[in-house]
């Protein structure tokens, strides 16, 4: 591929990318560019949004020719109480998450799973951490607070002060060229650009994807608390900030996960926020857009015959165009959108349950209490 179809592929990955003027003049430069991710293993849940979403999202990275470092953020979710604080058990989830992703189709041979215990052996490692931090004022790492499911307002501990220097530092550990975290993590990425050639590093180039929205009705920023981590900031220019609901594992019936059962993804996605004739903040149309027209061509929804008969859409801006004309009834859209993501997670719980080692940390996480 030349370099403008890399970049399309890419950008497909991105809802925002700082910036594209930078990625494109990085992808002349490097055939294989290291692209990085980090996640916190702090729930014994993983939603669709991780599993089969990440999935599809590394594979275009990778497909442009990026080199792909997962951060296992061990130490981090340790530093931010999660699970108890026991960090055994944090590493056990950790190991958990990527059988998951084994059995999402992940392009593996492209991707490099990195522990942060690892890296914190790296004496030069605590050295940026700590230029960081000495280049910062409290006020402004407490402003990153969202990349760890907090709120600006919490009470934090001071390990939570910690680690957006942590993750920071993470980005020039890891020799990444590109940030490819969602938009929560928008602010310790920008963090890094800020100060990287500071330290002697380099402005690395951020690509944020998208959160998928959580099934529940939208609610109105104004009713947010830091209580109940619903939403994410999403940060349209610099003038203007916007609050979306996203996916909680604390609330699971706001999410669909690779665990769910057929029965149990039915009757989420029946009760699914879905207002006839409404687009905008319509989760299930997001879940058509982002999941399933990425796997399949074509879908086909059955309506009987007094409804219209069934009705087949080879992209989702049809399939969008339909259902804002009421040309399609959200209960056949919910029934379509449940058939088709059991066909995807279907084979992953198989190859789930097939596994012994996946089997085996199932069973011992399924145990583990969740703190937020």
């Amino acid at each position: 591929m030349d370099i403008e179809e890399r970049f399309n592929l890419i950008r497909q990955v991105g809802q925002e990318i700082v910036t594209e003027e930078e990625l494109k003049e990085l992808l002349s430069k490097k055939k294989n560019p290291v692209a990085y991710d980090g996640f916190e293993p702090s729930g014994t849940s993983i939603h669709i949004a991780q599993g089969l979403l990440r999935a599809i999202n590394v594979n275009r990275m990778t497909k442009a020719g990026c080199t792909f470092k997962f951060l296992v953020a061990d130490w981090h979710a340790w530093a931010n109480n999660k699970l108890e604080g026991n960090l055994e058990n944090i590493q056990k989830v950790g190991k958990y998450l990527i059988e998951v992703w084994k059995a999402c189709d992940m392009d593996l041979k492209n991707v490099e799973f990195v522990w942060a215990s690892e890296l914190l052996n790296n004496r030069d490692y605590w050295k940026t951490v700590i230029q960081i931090a000495r280049a910062n004022t409290v006020k402004r790492i407490v402003r990153c607070a969202e990349i760890m499911g907090r709120s600006e307002s919490d009470s934090l501990s001071a390990s939570q002060i910690i680690y957006p220097c942590m993750q920071a530092a993470d980005i020039f550990h890891l020799k990444a060229d590109i940030c490819q975290l969602g938009m929560d993590q928008r602010k310790v990425n920008i963090l890094a650009r800020e100060i990287g050639e500071k330290l002697g590093y380099w402005k690395p180039v951020i690509v944020s994807h998208h959160m998928l929205r959580g099934l529940g009705e939208p609610v109105s920023p104004t009713k947010y608390t830091s209580k109940k981590m619903e939403f994410v900031t999403v940060h349209k220019d610099k003038h203007e900030t916007v609050m979306e609901l996203k996916m909680s594992k604390s609330k699971p019936d706001s999410a669909i996960f690779m665990s769910d059962s057929e029965d149990e993804v039915n009757r989420k996605i029946s009760k699914a926020y879905c207002p006839e004739g409404i687009t905008e903040e319509n989760p299930i149309l997001e879940y058509n857009r982002h999941i399933i027209f990425e796997k399949f061509k074509t879908i086909k929804i059955e309506r009987s015959a007094k409804f219209g008969g069934d009705i087949e859409f080879s992209d989702y801006e049809s399939l969008e165009r339909a259902f804002s004309k009421k040309q399609l009834h959200p209960m056949d859209l919910k029934k379509s959108t449940s058939f088709y993501l059991n066909q995807l997670i279907e084979p992953v719980r198989n190859k789930l349950e097939k596994s012994p080692a996946a089997k085996k940390l199932r069973e011992e996480i399924s145990k583990f209490k969740v703190t937020r």
